[in-house]
């Protein structure tokens, strides 16, 4: 069956209702040539982040956590070795489960503080990453079709009557270990660095488990490391992608998404007034 990818976002109305020359619907050249997709930021994560002698990885926590690993720029001069996959849940289990235990009354938790009060119950989480993605070999994505609201619901029930912010530690506990679980079972040597963006870089809860799990690691955001804002890193990558695009440059990694070949990603509409 073949593969298929729900983008949000129509860059022809885009283009009518703007004049602006749009790009759009990058994922469907990579899965139309056996790709998954994702991740697509991996080729930019080289360009931006790589370093002449230090091993990096790019932890984005969105909605979705996804990990770029980039070997020393003076060793590995073409990217050849450049490697990302989903690890799994960022923030959204974080964010399905602050919305049912505030009752509506907030969608994210704030710098982890609710989850800070409360306590890891460390035998759920073990049971949570015995889920067969985390063991599945990348190439590898995931999203709300697996980690949404069916997952939350299971998390829920196994939480049985633990007060929320047990809940809440334990679901940021999940998503911390996930990640670093993952570079342990993947990644051909630790990083020397980890460079956190996406809103998950917020969570002060999450990063404090993150360096917990990674010990002697440094872990910072994008923002300290390279100058680039955490919160729009995702938009500067794709803005890039969209330029290669013009410039008939590739911007996928088939080590990385699977694809048989790299292509330039997206669709082009020309805008007009």
């Amino acid at each position: 069956m073949p593969s298929y990818s729900l983008q949000l976002g129509r860059g022809d109305w885009i283009a009518w209702r703007t004049g602006i020359t749009t790009i759009a619907n990058f994922r469907a050249q990579d899965i139309a040539l056996g790709g998954q997709g994702a991740p697509l930021v991996p080729r930019v994560d080289w360009c931006l982040l790589s370093h002449p002698t230090e091993v990096r990885c790019v932890q984005n926590i969105g909605g979705i956590g996804n990990v770029t690993y980039l070997p020393p720029h003076l060793e590995d001069p073409d990217g050849k070795g450049v490697m990302g996959w989903d690890t799994g849940p960022g923030n959204m289990l974080l964010d399905l489960a602050v919305m049912e235990l505030s009752g509506g009354e907030c969608t994210y938790d704030a710098d982890g503080a609710w989850a800070r009060q409360g306590k890891i119950i460390a035998p759920l989480v073990d049971s949570w990453l015995q889920d067969p993605f985390f063991h599945q070999l990348p190439p590898k994505s995931t999203g709300r079709e697996h980690f949404g609201v069916a997952f939350w619901q299971r998390c829920r029930a196994d939480a049985g009557g633990l007060a929320p912010a047990d809940i809440l530690a334990t679901l940021t506990e999940f998503t911390a270990r996930s990640i670093v679980e993952s570079y342990c079972q993947f990644l051909p040597q630790k990083p020397q660095r980890v460079l956190l963006c996406g809103g998950g870089a917020h969570n002060g809860f999450l990063r404090d488990r993150l360096r917990i799990h990674l010990g002697e690691i440094p872990v910072e955001t994008t923002t300290a490391a390279a100058g680039i804002p955490v919160d729009a890193k995702e938009a500067i990558a794709f803005a890039i992608l969209a330029y290669w695009h013009e410039l008939g440059l590739s911007g996928n990694l088939p080590q990385v998404t699977g694809a048989r070949q790299a292509v330039p990603l997206g669709q082009r509409w020309i805008g007009q007034r």
